[in-house]
């Protein structure tokens, strides 16, 4: 599914300007993302999230851990976090909630985190 790319996409931009561009892209303007560690509103606070999880784990990228199961509007996915090509440091979940062609909320679980 093309916005579950393009939205783990944006996780994995580190240019600013150019992830930016691509949230407003995928994102509807009040879109929302919420996992354990985070609860946003906006592009602004969605692009904030994502640059701190980058500077947490500058160098570690963001891929898709199967298909995507999407039907009306929903799509689940689990995602991988860790080196190119090496073993997933962090693993999560997430249900994304999908209107005119937009994110609209995004709600995201972790399965496997580091100690």
């Amino acid at each position: 599914m093309e916005i579950i790319k393009n939205y783990l996409e944006a996780w994995n931009t580190t240019d600013a300007a150019a992830r930016r561009a691509l949230l407003q892209e995928v994102w509807a303007e009040d879109g929302t993302y919420t996992d354990p560690l985070a609860d946003v509103a906006g592009v602004d606070g969605i692009d904030a999230v994502i640059a701190a999880v980058q500077e947490r784990f500058a160098g570690l990228v963001f891929t898709l851990g199967g298909d995507v199961d999407a039907h009306h509007g929903l799509a689940r996915f689990t995602w991988h976090l860790g080196p190119e090509g090496g073993e997933a440091l962090v693993v999560g979940f997430d249900v994304a909630v999908i209107e005119d062609g937009r994110i609209r909320h995004v709600l995201g679980f972790l399965d496997k985190v580091p100690a």
